[in-house]
C-alpha cells in the first residue's frame, strides 16, 4: 500500500503557504464581508472568518493552494522551463491556467461562488489587489491572487446560503409563535 499523506498535514501545509505569502484568514474574511454586507446589514466579521476557515478545510481547496503557490514560488526562483517561466513570472494576460485552477475550486459552492469569483477576478478587492500588483517586490502571485479570490467566493457563497437558511428558520419560528398565540386567543374567547 502507498504511503498516504494525512489530511491534517495537507491542511497545515496549505495554511502555511498562505501565511508565508502574506495572506491571512482575516484578509480573506474582509473580502467576504464586503461581498455579503450589502445583503445582511447586521453582518459582522466573525461569521466571515468562520466561513473562510470552513472553505479552507476542503481538500480540493487545499490542493489547489499547494499547486498554485508552488508554481508561483518556482517562477519567482526562475526554476520553470521556458516559456512557462515567463508566462507565470509576468502573469501573462492570456495565460488562463491560474483562473482555471481557481475556478475549478468554486463549482462545488454553486452559481453564487462562480459569479462572485468573476467579480473578484475583475475588480481585485482587498488582498487580491495587493497580490495582483505586479510591483509586489519581486514576488510572483500569478496563481495566488486567483486562489484567494476562489476561497473568498466560496466563503461568500457558503455564507449567503447559511444566512438565508437562518432567515427562513427565524421566519418559521415567528410564524409558529404567531399560530400558537392565535390558537391561545381563540381558546380564551371560546372559553
Amino acid at each position: 500500500m502507498k504511503n498516504q499523506v494525512h489530511s491534517i498535514e495537507v491542511r497545515n501545509a496549505a495554511l502555511a503557504r498562505l501565511e508565508e505569502r502574506g495572506v491571512t484568514i482575516h484578509d480573506i474574511a474582509e473580502i467576504v464581508y464586503e461581498m455579503q454586507a450589502p445583503y445582511h446589514p447586521n453582518l459582522t466579521l466573525e461569521p466571515c472568518i468562520e466561513s473562510v476557515k470552513a472553505v479552507l478545510e476542503k481538500r480540493e481547496m487545499q490542493h489547489a493552494i499547494l499547486v498554485g503557490v508552488e508554481l508561483d514560488t518556482l517562477a519567482e526562483k526562475g526554476l520553470l522551463s521556458e516559456p512557462l517561466q515567463t508566462l507565470i513570472a509576468q502573469d501573462e494576460g492570456l495565460f488562463g491556467c491560474d483562473e482555471t485552477l481557481a475556478i475549478g475550486s468554486v463549482f462545488a459552492y454553486g452559481s453564487i461562488a462562480v459569479t462572485t469569483f468573476g467579480h473578484l477576478d475583475k475588480y481585485k478587492i482587498g488582498v487580491i489587489k495587493r497580490l495582483d500588483t505586479k510591483l509586489a517586490s519581486g514576488r510572483v502571485h500569478t496563481f495566488l491572487d486567483d486562489l484567494v479570490a476562489s476561497v473568498a467566493a466560496n466563503a461568500s457563497s457558503r455564507m449567503a446560503h447559511r444566512l438565508r437558511d437562518e432567515q427562513e428558520a427565524e421566519a418559521a419560528r415567528l410564524e409558529a409563535l404567531n399560530e400558537l398565540q392565535v390558537k391561545k386567543d381563540e381558546e380564551e374567547q371560546a372559553g
